[in-house]
């Protein structure tokens, strides 16, 4: 069973072989250059160096960190992934490859790069949360009706919860576009597209 929480990580990569001697004195050789060409603080220059100690500890074989092939990384990426690190965080990982792998080119200890045409994980896009309908009740029914500005908003919520309109839509409708014969509304969205859309008879109240 893969390990999904960040506990049940660490104790994974504790099993992991220890780190080899060629392999850490790499590793310390690129971060003392990497801080020398580019000043980075220490947590950057900690972050570079667990990224590498767990690629490395997790191949553990000759040739090292340096000699790692694109198959050694793509497979690195993928136990990753189903050990349930986020893509966030693999994506940070292969910056810190490319990195050491560039760096590997320039001083003559390899011919090519591994990484290069290794693609970052795409984060998962998080879905909305839908309100429910208590909630929306009590956001319909929040505005003081009494007033001009509570008329207005509670007019623009119900415009907006009745008609599927992004805030940006809603702020930017102009009365034009309003037509309460027809009970229609149109809209203009991304791309200057624009579409027409139903009025409720609750929207065209308010």
């Amino acid at each position: 069973m893969s390990p999904r929480t960040p506990a049940e990580r660490r104790e994974q990569a504790m099993r992991l072989p220890p780190l080899r001697e060629t392999d850490a004195t790499e590793i310390e050789r690129f971060l003392d250059a990497l801080w020398a060409e580019q000043g980075l603080a220490r947590a950057s220059l900690d972050s570079y160096r667990r990224d590498l100690q767990g690629l490395a500890r997790w191949r553990d074989r000759e040739g090292g960190l340096v000699g790692a092939q694109r198959s050694d990384l793509f497979d690195y990426l993928k136990w990753r992934s189903q050990s349930g690190y986020s893509p966030r965080s693999n994506a940070r990982l292969l910056s810190t490859l490319r990195a050491f792998y560039a760096a590997c080119v320039r001083r003559g200890q390899r011919n090519d790069d591994p990484s290069a045409l290794l693609e970052p994980p795409r984060p998962v896009r998080a879905l909305p949360k839908a309100l429910g309908e208590g909630q929306v009740d009590a956001l319909l029914g929040a505005p003081d009706v009494q007033t001009p500005g509570g008329l207005r908003d509670r007019a623009m919520l119900e415009l907006m919860y009745a008609c599927g309109l992004r805030v940006s839509e809603l702020v930017n409708l102009p009365a034009t576009a309003v037509n309460l014969r027809q009970g229609v509304l149109r809209v203009t969205g991304k791309g200057s597209k624009q579409r027409l859309v139903p009025l409720g008879e609750e929207a065209q109240h308010w």
